[in-house]
């Protein structure tokens, strides 16, 4: 389907589909209602473990083309929601969101193969350039 066809067809998405982890709601409404209008699919998660639990429940795995998660959560944290998903989904390609940047984390994370370490509040235009760029990623890592 052409670029901009979707809007024909009752808005549905053909961008990809992408999850957003974070503990704020305000944050993923942000996020949700951001990626939706760039014509993304976005299912939220408040945790890891619940990020986990959407990725993997049902018969098959989620189809999923980026994730963006939050370092700072409760439960399973984003570091440990990271490493699960790289291990688990490594054709998955992932953008961090965090509203307490450290420098030598995001070196860490951008040498794991990160796409973006973006920080909260992150502008709208920051948000779409990652994931879009996320998405030729997924295109690069399926030849």
């Amino acid at each position: 389907m052409p670029e901009g066809t979707a809007a024909m067809f009752g808005g549905h998405s053909t961008n990809g589909r992408v999850l957003v982890v974070d503990d704020e709601t305000d944050v993923r409404k942000v996020v949700r209602m951001t990626l939706e209008k760039s014509g993304y699919d976005v299912i939220e998660a408040e945790d890891g473990e619940q990020a986990i639990q959407e990725i993997n429940k049902g018969e098959n795995p989620l189809m999923l083309d980026c994730i963006i998660s939050d370092i700072r959560m409760p439960k399973i944290n984003g570091v440990e929601a990271i490493n699960y998903f790289k291990q688990n989904y490594p054709h998955v390609p992932l953008i961090v969101l965090t509203g307490f940047p450290d420098t030598e984390m995001a070196t860490g994370f951008m040498k794991q193969g990160i796409v973006d370490y973006l920080v909260k509040p992150v502008e709208k235009q920051k948000l779409t350039t990652a994931v879009a760029k996320a998405m030729e990623q997924r295109e690069i890592n399926r030849l």
